[in-house]
């Protein structure tokens, strides 16, 4: 969607707009001022639903991870009446008079359904819903044997990295986002202001550190060759994050002279 004018506008919940939660009687506020209508309930006349947090919200469908408004944003659409929904990032852009994506409402596992990024390109979208964290088990040492850029996205040690990330950007007031349906399978990813940023992470814990940043850097430059191929207008900074630093510092210089940005935790210095 390109504007807020003319829309009537309902909020799931506080929204993070530019980094600052935002309640939404504040939210409501500046809808107004772009011409917009806000009401605080769904009906029939709302055009336009901003996907906030739903942490402190009642869920009526307790099959589904949605607010009521969801779940009557999403009957109108069955019934044959859009209603555009966006998420934070989105109602920001709105707000600055850019254009955001309208997101789909998709079905997850388990039954759930969730505001994904609707594939608007031919080569689908790049950037899906929140990403989380995953419960992982046990490795095993007879799992090396095993593909082992699967293998490592199951460990204890990459979920606590991915978890790290998701901390450090949403301290800079960035949601951390999975990847798209039909995009290249990419750990993480993040947009800030018009650039977008694709990240593969690596444990380095009971693994070849050598092996795994060499995998690592090749996984990433495939994902963003492929991501630009397909969306050449975009500006994609591929990004290899580690558990920790590199005990050798020729992966930094190699990394700055093929474009790629190299960080590990804690601090992700560079994001």
């Amino acid at each position: 969607m390109h504007g807020l004018k003319g829309h009537t506008v309902c909020f799931t919940g506080r929204v993070l707009v530019d980094g600052v939660w935002t309640v939404r009687a504040d939210c409501a506020k500046r809808a107004r001022q772009f011409d917009a209508i806000p009401k605080t309930d769904f009906s029939r006349k709302v055009t336009l639903v901003v996907y906030g947090d739903l942490a402190s919200k009642v869920v009526t469908d307790d099959r589904r991870t949605y607010s009521s408004t969801l779940v009557d944003a999403e009957a109108e659409r069955r019934q044959g009446r859009h209603v555009c929904v966006v998420d934070a990032d989105g109602f920001s852009k709105l707000l600055k008079g850019r254009p955001a994506p309208c997101l789909e409402l998709r079905k997850a596992r388990a039954g759930r359904v969730r505001p994904v990024a609707a594939d608007t390109t031919e080569g689908g979208g790049i950037l899906g819903g929140p990403l989380r964290m995953r419960h992982t088990g046990r490795r095993l040492s007879g799992d090396l044997t095993l593909d082992l850029s699967s293998l490592d996205k199951a460990t204890t040690a990459h979920e606590a990295t991915v978890g790290a990330l998701i901390a450090h950007l949403s301290r800079q007031g960035i949601e951390t986002r999975a990847h798209a349906p039909g995009a290249p399978q990419f750990d993480a990813g993040w947009s800030r202001d018009e650039e977008v940023f694709v990240a593969e992470i690596k444990s380095l814990t009971g693994a070849r550190e050598e092996q795994q940043i060499r995998l690592g850097i090749g996984q990433v430059l495939d994902y963003a060759y492929r991501l630009r191929t397909a969306h050449p207008n975009t500006v994609l900074h591929p990004v290899l994050v580690l558990e920790r630093p590199p005990s050798v510092a020729r992966w930094a210089e190699l990394a700055g002279s093929v474009g790629l940005r190299l960080t590990w935790a804690p601090d992700f210095t560079g994001l």
